[in-house]
């Protein structure tokens, strides 16, 4: 099945005039091809397009980090220009480098947050709760007939039904 499909992208690429100019290989073994935009035979326009053929053949056996990120970014058109080997051999140790430093900050961090936590922190604060917020008379000791207010604080009143049909106290 493989050597058909082989075939037969061979036999379109011939009649469809597509030609793969090579660009690059990556440190991996992977092959980078440009193919510029042209016309097919029924006069249709096809766009470029940036080919990889991976060193390893099987798509399952891909992993994330098996095509550097500079040619990454050039499949996926994000840079106009293919990186060359210099580029990618000295992002690589900037990489490198940002992690070793990372990881020597994140050690250092651990140290100090271990110190200085110890020593910062304030004893706990032990809180009373008299009643439930939900009810009339929180915070009070008693529930009162009138509403009492403090500017920005307001405790309802308990209600009391008045005997007699005047409603003003």
């Amino acid at each position: 099945m493989g050597w058909s499909q082989d075939l037969f992208r061979a036999l379109s690429r011939s009649l469809s005039r597509e030609v793969k100019e090579h660009v690059g290989t990556d440190q991996f073994g992977n092959k980078y091809y440009y193919i510029p935009q042209y016309k097919n035979w029924r006069g249709q326009t096809i766009r470029e397009k940036r080919i990889v053929e991976a060193a390893n053949k099987k798509e399952v056996d891909y992993e994330i980090g098996d095509i550097p990120t500079e040619w990454e970014a050039w499949i996926r058109r994000t840079r106009k220009t293919p990186p060359t080997m210099e580029e990618i051999v000295k992002n690589e140790k900037c990489r490198e480098e940002v992690k070793i430093k990372s990881q020597d900050f994140c050690e250092k961090e651990k140290l100090l947050s271990k110190e200085t936590n110890e020593e910062l922190l304030p004893p706990p604060v032990q809180t009373q709760i008299k009643g439930h917020a939900s009810a009339p008379y929180f915070g009070k000791e008693e529930p009162s007939v009138t509403p009492s207010s403090t500017g920005k604080t307001f405790q309802p009143g308990s209600w009391m039904p008045q005997d007699g049909k005047s409603h003003s106290q």
